[in-house]
């Protein structure tokens, strides 16, 4: 049985708007964004299906505001943990530690953050998920998570090796669209989904 899978990125928070990297830090949403996600419109299909949220405060406030009801909190949903180099940004990193910065982004899926998580760590932590959800007889399911996660999940339904540009973008406002079909194949249905049909005034 094929299950459709929709990831909704979190709304924003100041240290989005400061470009800073969040990873594991329990940063809530900011005013701004708690209106952004009110204006958030999920397709309707979604409305019936089995959701999931990341246990960080700006994911389950996300899934609160949009009105999911029985939302099951999923650790392996967590952001990727960016370690010490959380709170920084990354353009400051590549200022500081330019040859090295260089290197690890080099290793693609191998990247590193000191004392933190590879991508590929993130989508060993995702597989067991997906294994659960392609055998759970959903006909559809819902997560709520974060950037890191959804850049993993889209390097396993397309085989990017985040070496270069993956040609699809994760903004906020957006959401992106799989197919989980047997044997836990995932295949990218719809790249960034636009959910706000107004700007928030």
């Amino acid at each position: 049985m094929t299950v459709r899978l929709i990831a909704v990125r979190h709304g924003p928070t100041r240290w989005n708007r400061d470009g800073l990297m969040q990873g594991r830090a329990d940063i809530p949403l900011d005013g701004p964004g708690r209106c952004e996600v009110a204006r958030w419109r999920l397709p309707k299909w979604s409305r019936v299906a089995t959701w999931r949220s990341s246990p960080l405060l700006r994911a389950t406030e996300t899934a609160r505001i949009l009105g999911l009801e029985h939302v099951v909190v999923d650790e392996r949903l967590v952001e990727m943990d960016w370690g010490r180099w959380e709170g920084c940004s990354l353009a400051g990193l590549r200022a500081r530690h330019r040859g090295e910065m260089r290197a690890n982004e080099a290793r693609g899926l191998e990247f590193r953050p000191p004392g933190g998580e590879t991508p590929r760590e993130v989508q060993a932590r995702l597989r067991p998920l997906l294994r659960e959800l392609a055998g759970s007889g959903a006909g559809a399911v819902g997560m709520v998570t974060h950037k890191g996660v959804i850049r993993a999940l889209l390097a396993l339904a397309t085989g990017w090796d985040m070496l270069g540009g993956p040609g699809f973008r994760v903004p906020e406002g957006s959401a992106q669209v799989f197919r989980l079909e047997a044997r836990d194949r995932l295949i990218l249905d719809c790249p960034a989904l636009a959910l706000v049909p107004e700007r928030c005034g």
